[in-house]
Order: C-alpha cells, then structure tokens, then sequence
C-alpha cells in the first residue's frame, strides 16, 4: 500500500525535531501503522529504529544494544549493568560521530512495565547536557503512553516537545488502495475495514472480492482478523479484557448509559469510568446532537468508533459458535443479514466527514460554505436528520439526509420540518447525500464522487 498517505504525520515529525535534543512522543491503537510510519522516518532522517519487546530488564537492554550495535559496530559488546550505564554508553559513541538521531523506542510500554523505573532513569537521561540526539518513543497502549506523558506525578511529565496520536488513514485514500473500485464500492469496502492500513492491505489482496475478502479475513475462524477485537483490548496495559462486555451491548444496539447498563446487569453510575477508558482508546466514541450542550450527559449516545470493529461486533460477535462450525455459504449469510444497516451507517458517517471540505466539490456550496463539524439531529418524537452543519458565517445551516438507498419520496421537494432544531436566523440548505449519482435534473443531491473527493482533499 502506498506509504504517501502519511505524508502529515511525517511532516509534523519532521517539525518535531527542528530543535535539537527534542524528545517526542507518539502513541496509537495496534495495527494502525505506527511501526511502518517510524521506520520510514527513521530511513529518511538517517535515525535508529528500535524496537522493545515483553521480557525482562536485563534482556530488554540486551535488545535495544544489539540494535544499537547494528548501527554503531561493537556497542552490543560492552557491559551495561543499568539503564544509566547504556545511555552514557550511547551518549558517548553518538558525540564522538557526531550523531543526533532520531532515536526511536517503539512499543516503549514494554520497557515501562519491564521496569518501571526507567521512567526516572529516562528523565535523567533526557534532562541530560551530554544528551544531543533527538529521542522518540511510541506505544500501542494507549493509557500508558498517555499516563507517562500527561501525568502530572510521571517523571516525564512536561518533558515531551511534541506528543501526538497515530490514527487511522483519511478515507479519501481509499480509492489509491482500490483503484478499480467504484465509488459506492468503496463505501462497502469502507464499512467493513474502515480506514485501518493493516486491514486494508491485507484486504487489497483481494482486489475487489469483498465478499471473499470478509469470510477468508473475519469470518472464518482461522483469518487472521477473527479475533482481533480481543488482540486489541489484551495490548492495553493494564489489560483492558474486562471492558469487552461493554462494547458487546453498545456493538449490539444499546447506544444509552441506561440501556448498555441494563445489559450488563450494572448500575449506569458505574459505567462513567468503563466509558472514559473505552473513549480514551478509541474503540468507541460519545455523539450529541446537533445544538445539544457537548458536555451534558443527557441526549448522548454512545457508538463504536470504527467500522471494522463495528462490524465484529455486529456480526461476529454474537455468532461465534455458529462461525466455527458452519460452511462457507452460512458463515456469509451472517453479514450479510447486517450488511444494508453497516453500509448504511458508513455512508451516513462519510458523508457528515466530508461536509467541512463540500464547498469545495460541490458548486452550490461554493459560497455557502465552509461548513463547520457536522452531527446527527434528535429529540424525542421529532425527525432525525443525518446530517446538520452550520456554516463558519453562521448565516446557512446544511441539513442532510443519507440515503444509501434512495426512493422516489426522498426526491419529492416537500418542505423540512425542523421542530426544536436550533436554526435561529440560518437559512436552510436542504440535500440529499446518496451514493450513486441521480437523474441529472435532481437538485441538492451529493453523491458517494463528491464525499470521497471532498475527503480525498482533506487526505
């Protein structure tokens, strides 16, 4: 797959060590492509990619010299009888070649929870004046890193010049990976793997057999996806296998505090801290509606965060005994019941994406936008809207439906009952986001071409 999507990360890295002797810090979930990111930079900056792995402290510092030892010949030789002794080490031979880095410690939780003094040992170190190189670490859990950087009582603390997350591709790549995909396929292809580099290049092996690529890849109990959820939540550390539970209930439909907490048997007050970490990992996220305050609790829903996740855990979750035993054909049926509403809810998502950059594409925004984030709309009995964003002018609201399938009754011009939404003085622009282009004398009709180039600009 083509490594020029990340070309923002690599330029805020770039940034990153201007200033000598910088240290940053970099964390995201497994397989998002962290490692591949690091090591390309690392081959073009001439730095040093390490990477750490779970055994115990004498054999993590054994590791990390044999890999300074293939950059600098004859330091996995020497004795470091401590973390303070191997970075005088390193110290000492990068200032008499004249090295700066980048040094890179990747899956750096590993050495944090080997010793988790080195924390200290690593502060002294960074805090040193005989120190001259730039220093990233990078981490596939999450609240480790976090808590290493951000917490007040880390020895880190204040430390790190740049600290960022790695998240998933930018849609708008999607059509470089799958060059002979329509654009409506490319929503499906969407809805099953979302944007997560390793499960799009081990799907564009199938080129545009996606339903070969879900039953050899999730479906079938020996893919190598089958239980990645599972993989997901055993890398956090502390583990995070107790929090699987919550994103069972809110995968299989309970998107309120009060109703993931009666499928659970709990009470709802007991869920804020379960929710926050989930959040925190990305795995699920916390949705207000549209005019709603953010930081009220009362109208919010809770959804999971990626496709392919959401995905799991509609389908294989609940039928994991079923997926073990059954036939190729009955192992497809399953997705296949739940297909229509996850492309659904995918376009519905790309679409609410791509509306910042429409004006772009779109030649009736043109003038009205840039639009600001967009959200979903709900309250009580009224209508839901899909799609509802208010222009950075404030004079137009954009209101949307997503129809990934659309009926003569979504094409009819009536007016737009907007209830309680809080319009005020904007003027209503009304649209219909669908994926396949319509009849061309149908107004007010964004298609799945214009979505994907809006955030194929964006990328």
């Amino acid at each position: 797959m083509n490594f020029a999507a990340r070309g923002d990360e690599i330029r805020r890295l770039d940034a990153s060590i201007r200033t000598p002797g910088s240290f940053v810090a970099i964390w995201g979930r497994r397989e998002v492509g962290k490692s591949r990111l690091l090591i390309e930079w690392a081959s073009r900056n001439s730095g040093l990619y390490t990477v750490a792995d779970q055994s115990s402290t004498p054999i993590q510092r054994r590791y990390f010299a044999s890999a300074v030892g293939t950059r600098f010949a004859g330091f996995e030789g020497g004795e470091y009888p401590n973390w303070q002794a191997l970075f005088h080490g390193l110290d000492q031979v990068a200032a008499r070649l004249d090295w700066r880095g980048p040094l890179i410690f990747d899956e750096f939780q590993y050495l944090v929870v080997s010793d988790p003094d080195i924390l200290s040992e690593f502060r002294n170190w960074l805090d040193s004046p005989s120190r001259r190189m730039d220093v990233v670490v990078s981490g596939s859990s999450i609240r480790t890193m976090k808590d290493a950087i951000f917490n007040q009582r880390s020895p880190l603390y204040g430390r790190a010049t740049n600290a960022f997350q790695i998240t998933p591709l930018r849609p708008g790549h999607l059509a470089s990976v799958f060059p002979r995909a329509s654009h409506r396929e490319l929503v499906s292809i969407y809805a099953v793997f979302g944007s997560t580099p390793r499960y799009l290049e081990l799907a564009e092996q199938f080129g545009g057999d996606l339903i070969d690529a879900v039953d050899t890849l999730i479906l079938d109990p020996q893919g190598p996806l089958h239980r990645e959820p599972d993989r997901i939540l055993a890398m956090e550390i502390p583990t995070a296998t107790a929090l699987r539970p919550i994103l069972d209930g809110i995968g299989n439909g309970a998107h309120k505090v009060s109703e993931v907490a009666d499928r659970l048997g709990r009470h709802a007050s007991g869920l804020a801290a379960p929710l926050a970490t989930l959040t925190e990992m990305d795995m699920i996220r916390r949705e207000t509606p549209f005019g709603s305050d953010p930081i009220s609790g009362k109208r919010s829903l809770y959804q999971i965060a990626d496709p392919f996740l959401r995905m799991w855990f509609r389908v294989v979750a609940p039928n994991r005994s079923l997926l073990a035993r059954a036939p190729r054909e009955t192992r497809v049926l399953c997705w296949e019941k739940h297909r229509l509403e996850l492309e659904a809810f995918a376009w519905g998502e790309l679409s609410r994406m791509a509306v910042p950059h429409l004006h772009r594409v779109v030649p009736e925004l043109a003038d009205k936008g840039p639009f600001g984030l967009a959200q979903r709309y709900w309250h009580r009995n009224e209508r839901e809207f899909d799609i509802v964003a208010r222009s950075l002018s404030g004079a137009e609201i954009l209101l949307g439906d997503a129809k990934w399938r659309v009926t003569d009754e979504h094409q009819d011009g009536s007016p737009i009952r907007v209830g309680s939404l809080p319009i005020g003085n904007a003027s209503l622009i009304s649209m219909v986001f669908t994926p396949d282009a319509l009849d061309e004398n149908v107004v007010n009709v964004i298609d799945a071409s214009m979505v994907l180039e809006a955030l194929r600009q964006n990328a």
